[in-house]
């Protein structure tokens, strides 16, 4: 019974934190992304955010996008500074091509840093992939 359950593989969606100008304070701000690479839209989908190291934690973040057009993306949250220093874990769920998908993404602690950018091709912006 177990065997004939299809788990779909995520594929080209992903979050990424992003190192960005923020007009409004005059200030570099860390933001967090969900990116949908796919050729067709992403529905439903479903954000839960947490940082976690040992005892320390934060709140649980949950956020709703009804619809992630095709290679497009949304803001998910503002990281601030001091939550860098956790493990950021972002569970996204969602639906596709009449499945129902789901994956986590995970910032190690101290790994999202100006060291570690890269160019974010769908944000045109250098930040950081999760695992």
């Amino acid at each position: 019974m177990k065997k004939d359950i299809e788990v779909p593989i995520v594929k080209d969606v992903y979050v990424a934190i992003v190192h960005e100008w923020n007009k409004e304070f005059l200030s570099k701000d860390w933001n967090a992304y969900i990116l949908n690479n796919r050729e067709t839209p992403i529905e439903m989908a479903l954000v839960v955010s947490k940082g976690y190291d040992g005892d320390r934690k934060t709140s649980t973040m949950r956020y709703a996008f009804g619809l992630v057009k095709a290679k497009e993306y949304e803001k998910i949250e503002m990281v601030t500074e001091d939550v860098l220093g956790l493990t950021n874990e972002f569970y996204v769920t969602y639906y596709a091509d009449d499945k129902l998908y789901e994956k986590r993404f995970l910032f190690e602690k101290n790994s999202v840093s100006e060291k570690n950018l890269v160019q974010i091709p769908l944000l045109e912006q250098d930040g950081i992939l999760a695992e």
